[in-house]
């Protein structure tokens, strides 16, 4: 007998396949779902955007960027709990849908349909890049940890804390190698094989994909979004990470 929480969670888990589905072969891309079918329509009509986009791996770096201020928001919260503060719950599950919608429902997408495809065909990092994906599907399930357990009702209780810290931890520990590997080894072996007009059209392509996804000025809108939440834990401002001067 399936649950209300057990249908709710399926129902979760479709969407995010649904939104996921990205497949690209050759110059055709054909995806499943809503935004799937935008990714699939682009692919095979062109884009209205001007070549004067963002570079493709410069953009998806930019992406990355967003990623890392959502692991400095779980690092805060974490940080709150070793402390036995009251946990941020808004805070947690305001990040884990950033998370969620973006980097796994847009980004890693964008990396499986259109980046890792063309070093494979040109047989490279084939290793690194089944790595990826791996990592990929394991911080999608980290994800529905945080997102089902980062309620009120949950984080009252010390276990599903307890889970919802453990699954932060290894979203942490494992993307920030994951990132990083990826913006020094992997996307400048993918620019590495495009060719400038090839860099012009996957860059009008991934903007109009962004731009049909979340509207207009998406990237300005999501960092907004992040330093709302980063205010709201008092970690916003840059000036009060830099350490003191050292004593002579």
């Amino acid at each position: 007998m399936t649950t209300a929480g057990g249908a709710q969670d399926q129902a979760q888990r479709s969407r995010l396949v649904s939104r996921r589905t990205l497949l690209v072969g050759g110059a055709a891309a054909l995806a499943v779902g809503a935004a799937g079918t935008e990714i699939g329509n682009l692919a095979t009509s062109g884009s209205t955007v001007t070549s004067s986009s963002t570079p493709p791996d410069v953009d998806l770096m930019e992406e990355h960027g967003v990623l890392k201020r959502v692991l400095l928001i779980y690092q805060e919260a974490l940080r709150r709990l070793d402390g036995q503060q009251p946990p941020p719950v808004d805070a947690i599950h305001d990040g884990a849908l950033i998370i969620h919608d973006f980097i796994e429902g847009f980004h890693e997408p964008l990396e499986e349909g259109y980046v890792f495809p063309r070093l494979r065909s040109a047989g490279q990092l084939t290793g690194t890049i089944d790595t990826l994906l791996l990592q990929h599907a394991r911080g999608r399930e980290r994800t529905q940890i945080i997102l089902a357990g980062a309620t009120a009702q949950g984080m009252a209780t010390s276990s599903t804390r307890q889970q919802v810290a453990g699954a932060m931890t290894a979203f942490i520990a494992m993307y920030e190698p994951h990132e990083a590997r990826e913006d020094t080894v992997v996307f400048p072996a993918f620019r590495a094989l495009l060719t400038t007009e090839q860099l012009d059209g996957m860059a009008a392509t991934f903007a109009d994909l962004q731009r049909r996804q979340f509207g207009p000025a998406a990237f300005a809108a999501m960092v907004r979004h992040v330093a709302t939440i980063e205010q709201s834990l008092g970690i916003y401002e840059l000036d009060q990470f830099t350490p003191p001067a050292v004593a002579p």
